[in-house]
């Protein structure tokens, strides 16, 4: 049995197949054919912290496949009254066919597979953010901009960062990341994907100058500055983050073709600003649809794999 905790447990031509998959469902699903890839099996959905993106496309996904979504919010189960991860997913997996996570610590999701009967998706923790990052290579793909891949990730070193730190280093493409001073990625994640990128030839360039990251991308990619949980940061974060919104000036140096992505919600004026993104708008909303065919995709996968 497989888990999908996060894109370092996977290998290049799984990553391919899974999203061959997805590319696959999305054509059929396009023309209104919906086959029952999943019939009447139960996708437990955990949320510890909330979301508009992951909540529809996995509820909406697992139903096209045949099956049915159960949302579980941490105050409507005894997890958010202090019940041991353990125990709920000692209790959750006997009654469900696979199981979402949404959560802070990745920790917590870890911990729930390993007492887990059935295969655990990660949604979302504070480190890794793995069902974005298919959708995302899936809009690449579309575009036709997977060949000679540039991304050029400008922004927080944070949980999207380090799911571009695993995806560049497994698939082999060229990633820079910029950051302010103080927040960069994870060392422990740095050097993990150093290492996978030894083997998949993947160029990895980790700086603090927007600019540099972005000249000569040919994708230009960033994330809100003050996420979930960081509100109280706001203020601060705003001024050291200062110099690395994505605007038409940075857009200008990245290649005359290239495109901005952005997983969304957008704050515009802070991270982007207004023109980018509504430049852009085309493709990043393509690219949050893209969230619910890519996770059918590796739902699909999933299952069929219970038995490894």
């Amino acid at each position: 049995m497989r888990h999908f905790l996060t894109l370092k447990d996977f290998s290049k031509e799984e990553i391919l197949e899974i999203l061959e998959l997805g590319h696959k469902i999305k054509k059929e699903t396009k023309q209104r054919v919906f086959k029952d890839y999943m019939p009447k099996q139960t996708l437990g959905m955990i949320f510890e912290k909330s979301s508009t993106r992951t909540r529809v496309s996995f509820e909406v996904g697992i139903y096209q496949l045949g099956g049915v979504g159960l949302f579980l919010s941490s105050n409507d189960i005894q997890l958010g009254r202090g019940e041991p991860m353990s125990d709920t997913s000692r209790v959750i997996s006997r009654m469900v066919d696979m199981v979402m996570i949404r959560t802070f610590e990745h920790t917590k999701i870890e911990e729930f597979a390993k007492y887990s009967k059935v295969p655990v998706i990660n949604g979302l923790t504070n480190e890794y953010h793995p069902v974005q990052l298919l959708a995302d290579y899936m809009t690449i793909q579309e575009e036709g901009l997977d060949k000679n891949l540039v991304v050029a990730y400008v922004g927080d070193g944070n949980n999207l960062a380090h799911s571009w730190l695993m995806l560049a280093s497994k698939l082999g493409f060229e990633l820079r990341i910029a950051t302010p001073k103080g927040y960069e990625v994870q060392e422990d994640i740095l050097n993990d994907a150093l290492e996978f990128a030894k083997e998949s030839g993947a160029k990895i360039i980790i700086g603090n100058d927007p600019k540099e990251a972005v000249k000569g991308a040919t994708v230009v990619t960033t994330d809100t500055w003050v996420s979930m949980g960081q509100e109280d940061e706001k203020e601060e974060r705003i001024k050291i983050f200062n110099g690395f919104m994505v605007d038409e000036k940075m857009m200008s140096l990245a290649q005359d073709d290239a495109r901005f992505l952005h997983c969304l919600p957008a704050y515009r004026g802070l991270e982007v600003s207004e023109d980018v993104f509504e430049r852009h708008a085309d493709i990043v909303f393509n690219e949050a649809e893209n969230r619910l065919h890519a996770q059918k995709g590796f739902m699909v996968w999933l299952d069929s794999r219970r038995g490894e």
